[in-house]
């Protein structure tokens, strides 16, 4: 699956390099971009970060239907303290345009999505997003992960930088990562296990803050992950697979609803 992934980017990677060839500046986004780290670690922080995934390789379809705004605006009522907002195109169905649309409601966004070329951190740099997601595996040569983190961290993105191993983690801090995102689904087999997160977290630092991410969708499983260290946790499938956002979010983050 990782080399599906590639692929599907390189049209994407071609067309904002030849924009840029032909004279197009991704403007930097010029309002404030909230704090994402902050966010997940603050005293009165829920520590959920709410994902808006329209389709994924593993589920296909799970909501095509509700618009981000929608969504996201019930992720806010139920006490989400980020947003995650998949931009994939051919396996998430998702947009880039997506982090403008829910940009108003005032939460730090994460743009979670296979990036492998420094003109896409550019583009990123142009939207609202706080966050920027590096996937270990998806950088062979540990030179171009370095390269792409300093980049994030230079044009104002907080660099989440995903490992599933201990090899990944090992390069993560190699590179002096700062927030660590765990992935529970293996992205070759597409199979879920939270004991990665369980193991991994072991390896944390006083210095970093770590996300456990895929395959949580219960209070129970919540409790466990946090207990063992996980600052935050980012759920998505169980969510949108919900017929109510606003209910299911609420019922994991047991705070009140906020009236907006």
């Amino acid at each position: 699956m990782l080399e599906k992934f590639r692929k599907a980017k390189q049209d994407e990677i071609l067309a904002l390099q030849s924009q840029q060839d032909h004279g197009h500046e991704f403007v930097p986004w010029t309002e404030a971009r909230p704090d994402f780290a902050k966010a997940l670690i603050r005293p009165e922080s829920s520590g959920i970060i709410a994902e808006y995934k329209r389709a994924s390789p593993s589920k296909g379809d799970i909501n095509v239907r509700q618009n981000a705004l929608e969504v996201c605006s019930a992720y806010r009522r139920a006490g989400a303290c980020a947003l995650s907002i998949l931009t994939e195109k051919e396996y998430f169905k998702g947009r880039i345009s997506y982090l403008h649309d829910v940009s108003s409601l005032g939460l730090p966004l994460l743009r979670k999505d296979f990036i492998i070329h420094p003109v896409q951190i550019m583009a990123t740099r142009a939207t609202p997003a706080s966050a920027i997601l590096l996937i270990v595996r998806m950088f062979a040569n540990q030179s171009e992960l370095g390269d792409c983190h300093r980049l994030c961290l230079d044009s104002g993105l907080e660099p989440i930088v995903e490992v599933f191993d201990k090899h990944d983690l090992d390069r993560a801090k190699e590179i002096g990562a700062h927030i660590i995102q765990v992935n529970n689904r293996d992205l070759e087999t597409l199979q879920t296990d939270l004991n990665r997160s369980l193991s991994l977290v072991q390896h944390k630092e006083n210095s970093e803050i770590w996300i456990g991410a895929s395959g949580i969708s219960t209070l129970s499983q919540i409790q466990t992950l946090k207990n063992a260290g996980l600052d935050a946790l980012l759920i998505g499938t169980a969510l949108m697979s919900a017929q109510n956002q606003d209910l299911a979010l609420t019922a994991l983050t047991g705070l009140p609803r906020r009236n907006v």
